[in-house]
């Protein structure tokens, strides 16, 4: 069994940022993913775009393009890191008043965009709780995930 260490703390077990000095620029992509689970009105109030506090979808999609760009902010270890491209999309699922949410980022440097893809998703389904729980406090936001990474030392790794 190969044993690994956590490469955010040192050897006296302190926090640490990650050296990344002498890693090449790669082109590197992460997706992730997520779901927002809701009351069947609920999900009929976003799909068709009115709520008190506004259209949900497109407040919900910039939400989790700016919370990429802030990872660094939020996730204290994080390297700022110049992103390519952000794109967040949903998948409306009416059968199971779900909101699937995807976010794709795509950047060239020396350490990966996974916590920014995680990051995106988990703003973007909390802007959908908060713009809609004035209707219903019960949603659940559920399985946010990783599902895809390439470039780097580890290569691709497909998840689902």
């Amino acid at each position: 069994m190969v044993r690994r260490k956590l490469t955010h703390l040192d050897e006296s077990g302190r926090p640490r940022m990650v050296d990344v000095s002498a890693k090449p620029d790669i082109a590197r992509v992460a997706i992730a993913r997520g779901t927002v689970r809701m009351k069947p009105a609920t999900f009929r109030l976003i799909k068709s775009g009115g709520t008190a506090k506004g259209e949900v979808l497109p407040v919900a999609q910039l939400a989790g393009i700016m919370a990429a760009k802030r990872t660094p902010d939020l996730i204290p270890l994080c390297h700022p890191i110049l992103l390519a491209s952000v794109r967040v999309d949903f998948d409306l699922d009416e059968e199971a008043s779900a909101v699937g949410i995807n976010a794709t980022v795509q950047s060239t440097g020396p350490t990966g965009v996974e916590m920014e893809a995680l990051t995106a998703v988990s703003v973007a389904a909390l802007t959908i709780y908060d713009m809609c729980k004035a209707v219903d406090r019960g949603m659940k936001i559920e399985n946010v995930r990783l599902v895809h990474k390439s470039g780097g030392k580890s290569g691709t790794i497909n998840l689902e």
